[in-house]
């Protein structure tokens, strides 16, 4: 198993995940434009298995269309008296709300103050907007801010664009002895926000560069994603819902991966699936464990789960997207997100990876118990104790029937899934499985 030191030493992890997510944190994201492609080019200079796909402008996704593509220059209000400037977009991108037609007017503040937003969490946090399916223009202050606007006229300006164009999307498949697909889907749509936005690609990338790099001859294969969010997995899912229904056995929508505070994740419709009883098992002994229903939904596993697509999937995050205070917020910045949270989000990720590719359905090879004594697997001297001190590797042996998956052999036995991992590579070793 590769430890941290040795992946640091990986091109993807010479300096932290967290350098990932600084160099990105500065672009305006949107669901199109100039500022999705800089993003998915640099994850592509990362890992070349990448594969870029466009839709078109109007063209139609489901029930759903491509809008036109938004890119965006500049912004502000500036009060024509004192000459000063606020929301300005080049201090903050969020400050313009997201897909904001052309304008440049003068007009009294009392003209335009309806459309200048507010964060309803807390009067010094700068909220995020979007408006992305109807026409309109408009601005983010802190309620301070507004508030303290003076009155009079301002020149309202926002140079940007809405043109026919692409909505652009990343993909890459790793292929494996089997067409059976474990899913990875992450979203490349938000401006500068580091949890909600680039804390996700960064892990999956992360996941990506481990699976190449340690398992060259895999068991499975393994479909990545980085999209829009709701658009993008309803374009992809348009182009590609047979074979993924088909092939996907086991899914993962990434979301708010990268701050400390929590794991938490969203499970399936029915709470049936492969992947439930995956990421309930990666989290056994993980301390602030938050378990939420499908019912409150809110990022890519609405598509990826939906009635006629149901693919086995969950979303995993940190502290879950809406459920923390600077969630949409300009607070969602480089304080919140850290190296540490960030890894940790990986490695739950990554002990599932290699649940799969060490074999899911471990059989041990004896009837009845083994004799562990003879292997060097059991003390040679009998303890009186509580607790046996081969208990846990008996415990996890006595499920090996070859039918009991990893996930279930975790979750029974309530010994964490990397743990239960190690334990079975040392019963493997001596040829009992």
């Amino acid at each position: 198993m590769m430890n941290f030191k040795f992946e640091k030493d990986l091109a993807y992890f010479k300096n932290g995940l967290i350098d990932h997510v600084k160099k990105l944190f500065p672009k305006c994201r949107s669901i199109t434009g100039e500022g999705i492609r800089e993003t998915l080019s640099y994850f592509e200079s990362h890992n070349n298995e990448y594969e870029r796909l466009s839709f078109k402008t109007g063209e139609q996704v489901f029930d759903w269309n491509i809008p036109k593509e938004w890119n965006i220059i500049d912004g502000f209000i500036q009060h024509k008296e004192s000459g000063k400037k606020f929301a300005e977009f080049k201090k903050l991108n969020l400050h313009i709300v997201g897909y904001s037609e052309p304008i440049d007017q003068i007009l009294n503040l009392e003209e335009f103050i309806d459309r200048i937003h507010v964060s309803q969490v807390n009067d010094n946090f700068v909220p995020y907007v979007t408006s992305y399916y109807k026409k309109y223009w408009g601005f983010c202050l802190s309620k301070r801010e507004k508030d303290d606007l003076p009155k009079g006229k301002y020149r309202v300006f926002i140079n940007s664009s809405l043109d026919n164009g692409y909505l652009e999307m990343s993909q890459a498949l790793l292929k494996g002895q089997r067409k059976k697909e474990i899913l990875f889907s992450s979203y490349v749509c938000h401006p500068s926000m580091a949890n909600n936005e680039l804390s996700g690609p960064v892990v999956l990338n992360a996941i990506l560069n481990y699976l190449k790099n340690k398992y060259k001859k895999r068991k499975y294969s393994y479909r990545f994603l980085m999209l829009p969010e709701t658009i993008g997995s309803l374009a992809y899912l348009s182009r590609n819902l047979n074979k993924m229904k088909k092939n996907i056995i086991c899914g993962f929508n990434l979301s708010c991966v990268g701050d400390e505070r929590a794991y938490s994740y969203v499970n399936s419709p029915f709470k049936n699936t492969l992947a439930d009883k995956a990421i309930q098992s990666a989290l056994i002994g993980k301390e602030n464990v938050k378990i939420y229903s499908f019912l409150q939904r809110g990022s890519d596993e609405r598509q990826y789960c939906a009635p006629g697509i149901r693919l086995p999937l969950i979303t995993f995050c940190r502290s879950k997207f809406g459920e923390y205070p600077e969630y949409h917020t300009s607070e969602d910045n480089l304080n919140l997100v850290t190296d540490q949270g960030l890894y940790e989000s990986y490695e739950v990720m990554k002990s599932i990876v290699d649940a799969f590719e060490f074999g899911l359905y471990p059989k041990v090879k004896t009837i009845g118990e083994p004799q562990l004594g003879k292997r060097g697997l059991y003390p040679q001297i009998s303890v009186v104790s509580s607790r046996h001190p081969a208990a846990q590797r008996m415990d996890i042996i006595s499920y090996a029937d070859g039918e009991t998956s990893l996930f279930d052999i975790a979750i029974l036995t309530n010994i964490p899934l990397k743990e239960v991992i190690k334990e079975f590579e040392i019963i493997s070793e001596a040829g009992l499985i």
